[in-house]
């Protein structure tokens, strides 16, 4: 057992310890895209405030508060920096696979003795997982989009298992998990539109050996987990029993939608400097259209909150049924609760570029303005591999209505 850094922290103070961050995050949002990733400083504020312990098991140091908290603390930190929150639950985050997926040995390994963990994590297979002869495979390749790197003391990634003779195709997915000294971060995040300050840059293995044990043949779209997982047996908590896709989806939903709160609070801030052409003594603020657009989408943000927080308890009810017996945590329901979280991200970035950007002025499009900055993290975020997976979920959705098999339908192309 790994003692918690403070074992009295409550939901409720994790939260309030989010919220209170915001202004040191609106500060910071230039600086970050400027690095690439969040300072130092932030890092320094994340330790503390034992945000990258939200989801870590109690065995190894970690809170294991569940979904909901996880989601409503990224949403608070996005509200501050959309950056900053997509690296941290990008990071935070895949403690819940390695804790679901792996024996006490490798968790043990995985744990250390202190518990520090943050990965980041993508779902393209890269190279094949060589076997060495000895217990061990090598692993070399370069896995791009590591959100979070910089700061991430481990690597949840996927590979394939070597073929099983020369000649033969590769075998099926692998997952591993590879500690910090095997890999190094390669400085290529760069150019991107927006979301400049995630640290998603690629990290690189050469011939890197890891034991076995950190190795499972699972694909993250389809983790084997019904009727329970060694995580869900080891830690007496359903939580780690339950599928990644739609949790993955609630993770984007999270922060888009405090990217869109952002939007709102930098809307307020512009409608209540800015005055009228006609008459300088007055500002937009006392505009009725403009109250109007501002009133309308807090609703649509509020609305889609509601649906993300909603969806999180309905995932995690779906892992206590799964472990209990009651029902599987089968791909349907992945499906239908994967569609609904991303149906709430959709919303959220619906409305901030339609109605906030659209409406703010051609004057916060310009460099350096916080509603521009918003406008190019949010568009980034509709150019992801998660958003990119609307069309194939809806039909997956559609298909289990119907009685129709849909296991059968990619993900991804």
């Amino acid at each position: 057992m790994i003692t918690t850094p403070e074992p009295g922290l409550t939901e409720r103070d994790l939260i309030a310890r989010a919220v209170a961050l915001r202004p040191a995050l609106l500060e910071r949002q230039a600086e970050t895209e400027r690095l690439t990733h969040y300072p130092e400083a932030t890092h320094d504020d994340f330790l503390r405030a034992g945000f990258y312990r939200v989801l870590q098991p109690r065995r190894y140091g970690g809170y294991e508060f569940g979904l909901p908290t996880f989601f409503r603390m990224v949403t608070e930190i996005a509200r501050g920096c959309p950056s900053t929150g997509w690296a941290l639950s990008l990071t935070a985050a895949h403690v819940l696979q390695a804790a679901t997926l792996f024996e006490e040995r490798a968790q043990d390994e995985i744990f250390g003795a202190d518990g520090e963990f943050r990965a980041a994590s993508t779902v393209t297979p890269v190279g094949i997982a060589q076997p060495d002869g000895d217990g061990h495979v090598v692993l070399d390749g370069t896995w791009s989009y590591a959100s979070g790197a910089p700061y991430s003391t481990h690597y949840v990634g996927q590979t394939l298992r070597a073929p099983e003779k020369p000649g033969d195709p590769p075998g099926p997915f692998v997952l591993f998990v590879a500690p910090r000294a095997l890999w190094t971060v390669v400085d290529d995040w760069h150019g991107v539109l927006g979301l400049r300050g995630t640290g998603s840059n690629s990290i690189r293995i050469d011939q890197g050996r890891i034991p076995r044990y950190l190795t499972r043949e699972v694909s993250l779209l389809d983790l084997p987990v019904e009727g329970g997982s060694p995580g869900s047996t080891l830690h007496g908590n359903p939580m780690y029993a339950g599928r990644a896709p739609s949790f993955f989806h609630g993770e984007l939903a999270a922060i888009i939608i405090g990217t869109a709160y952002a939007a709102a609070d930098e809307y307020a801030r512009i409608l209540a400097e800015r005055p009228l052409i006609a008459d300088p003594g007055r500002t937009r603020a006392e505009l009725h259209d403009y109250q109007r657009h501002l009133g309308e989408a807090l609703g649509i943000i509020h609305t889609a909150e509601a649906a993300l927080q909603r969806n999180a308890e309905h995932w995690m009810e779906a892992c206590r049924r799964n472990v209990a017996g009651e029902e599987p945590f089968t791909t349907a329901v992945d499906n239908r609760l994967a569609l609904v979280f991303q149906t709430a991200g959709r919303m959220a970035w619906d409305v901030l570029q339609g109605s906030l950007f659209r409406t703010a002025g051609s004057r916060y499009a310009r460099d350096g303005q916080r509603m521009q900055r918003y406008f190019r993290d949010a568009a980034t975020y509709w150019t992801h591999v998660g958003a990119s997976m609307a069309e194939p979920l809806a039909r997956r959705v559609g298909r289990d209505h119907l009685g129709l098999p849909s296991d059968d339908i990619p993900l991804i192309p």
